[in-house]
């Protein structure tokens, strides 16, 4: 019974490893959308969220027979009930990108973004990439400080997100209200991108120690 359970887990894990690489290639490719007004990468960012949306219930349903006919225990009980908690941030992270390419292909042929925070998103999609990538590779080496680095890198996006406020707030702002409104939901949607990818590597924190760690 118990290796069959060990297998079925590294299943999970490897499930939820993969979600959130499919997640860090949306927001790349949503950011790239946004940024070149690519009405194409777009168009496969909204439609590829589906698959995101089928592994996240297929996982949860996977996580649930686990529980159900396993009764794990201490260590193992964690990384269930957790990777079931993740695979829902998985999912979001690719609905934010979702989001960000629904605005790119709303305003084709249009760019979105006016020259003065086009390079704050640009940074900030680089960042939303990279800490999907570290969301995949912590999922798998359950590395608490490896995890733990995720919240540290989080502190740059936090930044950029409250340096759009400063730039929105500027009083000779020339864009209008549209254009306001989009700059301030992608940077939403960007810092709670980032936001998923830190929940995810506390959870990793906690399967690997027993401990929460601190905020």
């Amino acid at each position: 019974m118990r290796p069959a359970f060990h297998e079925q887990l590294d299943s999970l894990t490897a499930t939820l490893s993969e979600m959130c690489r499919l997640a860090g290639e949306a927001m790349e490719g949503a950011t790239h959308a946004l940024l070149q007004a690519d009405l194409s990468i777009a168009e496969a960012v909204i439609a590829s969220h589906a698959r995101l949306a089928q592994m996240r219930s297929d996982a949860e349903d996977a996580a649930f027979v686990l529980l159900a006919l396993q009764a794990p225990v201490a260590s193992d009980l964690r990384t269930v009930v957790g990777s079931m908690q993740s695979v829902a941030d998985a999912e979001r992270m690719g609905g934010l990108a979702l989001h960000v390419g629904r605005i790119a292909r709303r305003r084709h042929p249009d760019r979105v973004l006016p020259t003065e925070v086009t390079g704050d998103f640009a940074e900030m999609g680089r960042i939303a990439v990279d800490l999907g990538r570290s969301a995949r590779d912590v999922v798998l080496s359950r590395d608490p400080e490896q995890a733990a680095q995720i919240s540290r890198d989080d502190e740059e996006m936090n930044r950029l997100h409250q340096h759009l406020f400063t730039v929105l707030k500027e009083k000779d702002w020339p864009h209008g209200v549209s254009t306001a409104v989009d700059v301030t939901l992608l940077g939403r949607f960007y810092e709670r991108f980032a936001d998923h990818a830190v929940e995810i590597g506390r959870r990793v924190i906690f399967q690997a120690t027993g401990e929460a760690p601190d905020e």
